[in-house]
Parts: C-alpha cells; structure tokens; sequence
C-alpha cells in the first residue's frame, strides 16, 4: 500500500482562526503555519485560484515548513476556463486581457493567446521555490460544469499537462456528462493513458455540478476531495456551502475507501474542502486516527 497524506483545504481562513484550533501562541501566519504542519504533512493551496501567487510567498512557505512536507496548487481560474476578474491579473496584463470590451471579468476564450502564456509562465514561476525545495505536489486543474465531456476538452486537458510539465496535475470535473454511467470508464481510461490523477470527490448530489463518489486511481497519484454534504451546495454563501462536519459514521464508511486507493497508488492525498471554523481540522485528523497514521 502506498502512502496517504491528509491534509485541508487551507490554514488561513478567518472562521478557522476563530474556532481556537491554533493554540494561542500561534498568534500570527507564520506560527500558524508551522503549526499546522506539525499537524499535518499536506495541504492544499487555494487562494492560487483567485490571484497569480508571488514567488516570495511560494519561498516563505517552504521555509515555515519541514522536509517533506507537500502544497497542492489549485490553479489560476483563467486556466480552467472560469470567469476571472481583470484585476485579478498582473497589473500589466489587464488592458490586453480585457481588450476593447472593458468587461470586469473574462473567459480564457476572450483573452489574447500570449497573455495566457504569460499568466501560465508566471504561475509557475512563482512555484519554484516550492518545487526546488521538493514541496511542490500537484496542481489541481478544477474544471467548471460547463465544461462537458468531448474531444475538444480532452485535448485541452492534455495541452495543460504538458505546459506544466515536469510538473504535475490532477484533474476535478463539475459536469457531470464525464462520470455518467456511460462515460465513466471512457473518462478513466483517457485519464490513465496520459497518467493524469484524477481527483475523486465526495460531495452532495442532486445538483447540476454534482460528481458520484467513484474511488478510482489513474496514475500512481491518487487523490480524493472530501467537500461535505451541506443541503446550500449552490449557495454563494462560503460558510453555508461548506459548513459540513462529517460525522464519525461516514469517516468510517470512508476509511476502506482511502485505503483501496492507496493500494493502486504511490501516492494518496485525502484533503477536506469543508473549510468552515475547524470542521476540516478535525475530520482530518480523526481520518488519520481511523487509518492508523
């Protein structure tokens, strides 16, 4: 069997600091973050998603932490080809990537072939210091529900691994036509081919965005995304989307689960996205315990 990382989506986040999980001399984001990684030996990086990240912040993260220790990377939104405010880009960017329109937010369709390149260049050029210090994990390429299964999107997904290259990624879908019956082995075999991870989840379902709980490896990388099961799934409201504390019951249907993918894998990351107050935390930890690690 090979190994399982836990870890949460983040270690910053205002309700999370408010619960007392850090211990109050964690008093600032350094500390915190030694803290954290004391806790745990992964986490995912999410704030990549809304803004390009600075190589200063990519160098201090890896000094705060100890060897080993492994950042997943949600990418930028441009690059999954979700709508992206134009101040969100480098100030030198935001004129050619809004163009003549004067729209606030833009599609990677809309935006200048070599601004992209740019924004990709600089994304992974401001990880450097992560992967130097061979603290670099995966980067999370989330795509949005209107991003359906077809040729054209398979094609891009492939184009985006070998950007990032030697890097790697994983792959999360939210249109369901990739894991519909009909599909599902088709999306697991294309995935497998390329050796691209792709990123199980388990999340609520009955909505347009909503992914089944299919636990399966494609690359020697395996990763699983444990979202909650909270009933305002398409609220804007961050707290009542993710505000969902997995009872023990359900961490405990899930711990053969982890272990099944760990046996098809090198590599196993469990990161809980339920990021409201310590819910993440402490389900994470209690996953550890049930795991035995």
């Amino acid at each position: 069997m090979g190994s399982i990382l836990i870890g949460t989506a983040g270690w910053t986040d205002r309700t999370l600091i408010a619960s007392g999980w850090y211990p109050p001399e964690a008093d600032n984001p350094e500390k915190r973050l030694r803290f954290y990684a004391r806790q745990f030996p992964m986490v995912e990086v999410d704030a990549t998603y809304y803004a390009l990240p600075a190589s200063q912040t990519a160098t201090s993260w890896a000094e705060r932490t100890p060897a080993g220790f492994t950042f997943n990377i949600k990418a930028f939104s441009l690059f999954t080809q979700h709508p992206t405010p134009v101040k969100a880009l480098p100030t030198d960017l935001r004129s050619a990537a809004a163009g003549d329109s004067g729209k606030e937010r833009v599609y990677l369709k809309d935006v200048d072939p070599e601004v992209v390149d740019q924004a990709w260049e600089r994304f992974l050029a401001a990880l450097e210091p992560l992967r130097e210090a061979g603290k670099l994990g995966a980067i999370l390429l989330q795509f949005p529900p209107w991003f359906p299964i077809g040729r054209e999107r398979k094609d891009y997904i492939v184009a985006c691994a070998a950007r990032v290259a030697p890097r790697r990624v994983c792959i999360e879908f939210r249109n369901k036509t990739w894991m519909s019956p009909e599909n599902q082995e088709e999306t697991l075999a294309f995935l497998a081919s390329h050796q691209l991870p792709y990123v199980c989840v388990d999340m609520p379902q009955g909505y347009t965005s909503s992914i089944p709980p299919v636990v399966a490896a494609t690359a020697d990388l395996a990763v699983l995304r444990m979202h909650g099961h909270s009933d305002k799934w398409e609220s804007k409201n961050i707290q009542e989307r993710f505000g969902y504390e997995y009872s023990s019951g359900e961490l405990a249907e899930w711990a053969p689960k982890v272990r099944e993918l760990a046996a098809s894998a090198s590599v196993t990351n469990v990161v809980f996205n339920n990021c409201y107050r310590n819910y993440a935390q402490v389900n994470a930890q209690q996953l550890e315990k049930l795991l035995e690690l």
